[in-house]
């Protein structure tokens, strides 16, 4: 019942002007986001997605819901992964859904006035009932692209840090150091094991000095990780100095008991290279 052509034509009519309007009255004091953005360049394809928004959302009024949907994801996953959208709070966005939404009624309002007698109130209630329907589902496939693309950059993110915290530093042709730093948990664990081996290898390693010093906790699994790591070592002829353990993170080694004897075990990174001298 929702469908009609004659909308169709009118609200497609004023895409460009609700794109003004909506502009010309969005708040721009937010201290972050995209909406305060004063880059033009920024300002233009904030108004592009805006505008072509419009264009795709006015065929819900000649389109099976089905169809609709399937024309409309393109646009949700571009807006779900745009960079200047994801640095902008989705409090903010879901504000501009909403302004946008009562933007649609107003016009629908308008065109009804337009064609006073012509249309039954069954007909009228069933435009605002598909608006109001269809916004709810679009912030929510919205909210989901976000979030999955949010996540994404974070996990890279950390993997990235997770690297940088656990550099490979060559102290000549065939020694190496691994400082590790922070807490060390199952996640950063299982990174560990295969950037350590591959960083080895690339740098042709025959004896690395791992120091924990700067590691306060660890967990079991991580724990066994390490043990993993140690073994792995070995099994490539790379002989490993373990330095700087906490009283703590020891005494659950020797609970797990982590393969000691494949490894040379000092109190400090000092002491551990000292051997070597």
């Amino acid at each position: 019942m929702h469908r009609n052509r004659e909308l169709y034509s009118f609200l497609l009519d004023k895409a460009t002007q609700l794109t003004e309007d909506w502009y010309a009255t969005l708040n721009k004091n937010d201290q972050i986001g995209v909406y305060s953005s004063l880059d033009p360049r920024v300002i233009e394809r904030l108004k592009q997605q805006n505008h072509q928004f419009h264009v795709q959302f006015f065929k819900i009024f000649t389109l099976e819901e089905c169809q609709f949907f399937d024309l409309l994801e393109e646009w949700i996953d571009d807006i779900g992964q745009d960079e200047e959208h994801l640095n902008t709070p989705i409090y903010f966005i879901l504000r501009e859904f909403f302004r946008t939404q009562l933007q649609y009624l107003d016009y629908i309002e308008q065109f009804v006035a337009l064609h006073e007698g012509e249309y039954t109130q069954a007909e009228i209630n069933s435009w605002y009932r598909i608006v109001v329907k269809v916004f709810s589902e679009v912030m929510e496939r919205f909210t989901e692209a976000n979030h999955r693309y949010s996540n994404k950059i974070m996990k890279a993110q950390q993997q990235t840090i997770d690297e940088l915290s656990s550099p490979i530093i060559s102290l000549d042709d065939h020694t190496a150091l691994l400082p590790l730093i922070g807490n060390f948990d199952t996640a950063r664990g299982m990174s560990l094991l295969e950037s350590t081996l591959q960083q080895c290898a690339e740098k042709s390693v025959t004896r690395l000095f791992i120091d924990l010093s700067g590691v306060h906790a660890i967990d079991e699994v991580s724990a066994h990780q390490l043990s993993q790591l140690i073994e792995s070592l070995n099994l490539i002829g790379i002989h490993t100095s373990l330095s700087g353990l906490q009283p703590e993170i020891a005494m659950k080694a020797v609970k797990l008991q982590l393969p000691f004897d494949k490894v040379t075990v000092k109190a400090t990174l000092a002491q551990a290279i000292n051997t070597i001298k």
